[in-house]
């Protein structure tokens, strides 16, 4: 990231280095979580900030904070533990912080601090808007700044969060995590991000009856008066913040598709549950496609599993279908096979199916008369190349049913994604043993390398950490007006480009979370170069040639280093 410091660029509003304005001094200054050092303020700076006496003499390194840091963290006795105090350090000094925090990124520990918020609380973090107060959403969110301000908002209203639910109010969590991702891999800055939880209540019957619960004590709203509480805080945040990215985060199965659909042709948006899991599978399929000599438009695909995270792959690969192929969405759509609790979608099941569910459904009389439409079945008539679980079923991926797989394919592409590593539908090194050898792998949690046949396999995670950042950070800079189809392929290729796979078949289909702010850079490349050709693009300047592009990019990617503070009004 050496172009950070490229001089070519230092006219940009928003470069990431050299000084740092600051107008607060002593105390006010140690307590203001963006400009603290701690025992790093140099002494010319202890001397203009009015610091003498406030700090141990010892001028100390970053790196030097960073070891003592890390061990604190490892003495405290549990993941939830280690939790709240990364979260006290947050508090304290940002840079601080994201040095520390990236080894440990996101880590299953979020889940039991957002399911003991309330019990946990200790400083508020983020916007807090409720649904019994929605006159005053323009001017609680005026508490964050002007228009200027703010970049990226996270926004949830926590019905259905990491695999543990509704959790109300403490989806705050979630909104303020997503974010810190998107610092730690694509440099959006933090203090140009915005948390919000959307509180509509709770049908938590735990938090309900919990005295200590900080939300709103009474039964999740839903109907009318919700979809106006959305409305309502989607025009407000536009108004307040015109150029903002919007990400909506963990709403239920009944809102988030429609939700998506309703903003994604006014606004610049996106869901990570729908798209950001579609690009990063589809990803890890376009190069299992490329390893196994399958064609985009011949590639048959059974989704099992169909909420919000399985609709939204199926609708990812249709669009890709669509976009790459002479095919309209509807014939795309026809390539994928999706599953439920029912059984196979079909458009008898009418109003009981999802409007992320209503693309998928198949004619009825596709399907032999009285044959089961269960897994197998479904597997035996399509012959799928293809095969993703988001089902939350394990061991739902049975020896006989990839077998059967593997009896029409010769590289069967076999995906379980159910998260926790608990749910996840079959294990990578059946998936081995059931194909000889044969079978590609990705899951939605990282696993061990297989070995098989005396050869080892490494096993792709299909992690959305390594695809979302890098689609927020090519809106942000773009100042897109939208996000297109166009754009999120375009996220696609530019992951699928990085896969091992592409190299050795052996390799892993995804590449490691480590290389993310590379990658970051290489989907926002992606964006901003379809954000332009589209004419979505409102920022001027942007540079066409492509290792320009790069330098401009990486410029304004915030790192976790301490900058000179300069005096300012």
């Amino acid at each position: 990231m050496s172009a950070i410091k490229n001089s070519k660029f230092s006219h940009l509003p928003r470069i990431m280095s050299g000084p740092l304005k600051c107008s607060l001094e002593g105390p006010a200054l140690l307590h203001s979580s963006r400009f603290n050092k701690g025992s790093a303020f140099p002494e010319n700076e202890r001397a203009n900030f009015k610091l003498h006496g406030l700090l141990p003499p010892n001028i100390q390194t970053l790196d030097e904070q960073v070891a003592r840091a890390y061990q604190q963290y490892s003495s405290r006795e549990n993941d939830l533990a280690k939790n709240t105090f990364m979260a006290s350090m947050k508090a304290q000094s940002e840079v601080l912080y994201y040095k520390e925090m990236f080894p440990i990124i996101y880590t299953p520990t979020e889940g039991d601090a957002i399911q003991n918020y309330s019990r946990l609380f200790r400083k508020p973090e983020g916007c807090f808007l409720n649904i019994r107060d929605q006159d005053s959403i323009d001017e609680c969110l005026s508490n964050f700044g002007s228009a200027e301000d703010v970049d990226y908002i996270v926004v949830s209203d926590g019905e259905e969060i990491l695999g543990i639910g509704d959790q109300g109010v403490g989806a705050i969590l979630i909104s303020v995590a997503k974010l810190v991702i998107t610092t730690l891999c694509a440099g959006i800055p933090p203090a140009r991000q915005l948390p919000v939880v959307l509180d509509c209540g709770t049908d938590n019957e735990e938090l309900l009856n919990d005295d200590l619960y900080l939300g709103l004590r009474q039964p999740r709203v839903r109907g009318e008066k919700y979809d106006e509480f959305v409305d309502n805080f989607v025009k407000a945040a536009r108004r307040r913040f015109p150029t903002a990215y919007i990400h909506f985060e963990d709403f239920g199965l009944p809102n988030a598709r429609r939700i998506l659909d309703k903003y994604q042709s006014q606004i610049p948006c996106f869901n990570d549950d729908i798209q950001g899991t579609g690009c990063v599978t589809l990803a890890a399929m376009m190069a299992a496609l490329h390893v196994s000599d399958v064609k985009l438009n011949e590639v048959r695909v059974v989704v099992f599993g169909s909420g919000t995270a399985g609709t939204g792959i199926a609708d990812q690969i249709a669009d890709t279908i669509a976009t790459e192929t002479d095919k309209s969405k509807e014939e795309a759509s026809k390539q994928i096979w999706c599953i439920d609790k029912p059984g196979l979608l079909v458009k008898s099941l009418g109003e009981t199916l999802t409007p992320g569910q209503v693309p998928f459904a198949r004619d009825d009389n596709e399907w032999p008369e009285g044959q089961q439409v269960d897994l197998l079945s479904v597997v035996k008539h399509v012959k799928p190349h293809v095969l993703i679980g988001t089902s939350t079923k394990p061991k739902a991926f049975t020896e006989d049913i990839i077998r059967e797989m593997a009896k029409h394919v010769e590289r069967p592409i076999v995906f379980p994604l159910s998260n926790p590593t608990r749910l996840h539908e079959a294990q990578p090194k059946d998936l081995y043993e059931w194909t000889d050898g044969q079978a590609l792998v990705a899951t939605g949690s990282p696993f061990d390398p297989v070995e098989y046949g005396g050869t080892k396999y490494v096993i792709a995670e299909c992690n959305n950490s390594t695809c979302f950042p890098g689609i927020g950070l090519g809106a942000v800079l773009s100042r897109t007006r939208l996000v297109s189809k166009k754009m999120l392929v375009a996220a696609v290729e530019a992951l699928k480009a990085r896969s091992p796979a592409l190299e050795d078949p052996k390799g892993a289909l995804l590449p490691d979370v480590e290389d993310v702010r590379e990658i970051s850079v290489d989907i926002a490349a992606g964006v901003i170069k379809c954000s332009v050709e589209e004419g979505l693009a409102q920022v001027e300047g942007i540079p066409g040639d492509d290792d320009k592009l790069r330098e401009w990019i990486q410029a304004q990617m915030w790192e976790a280093e301490y900058r000179p503070l300069e005096k300012a009004e």
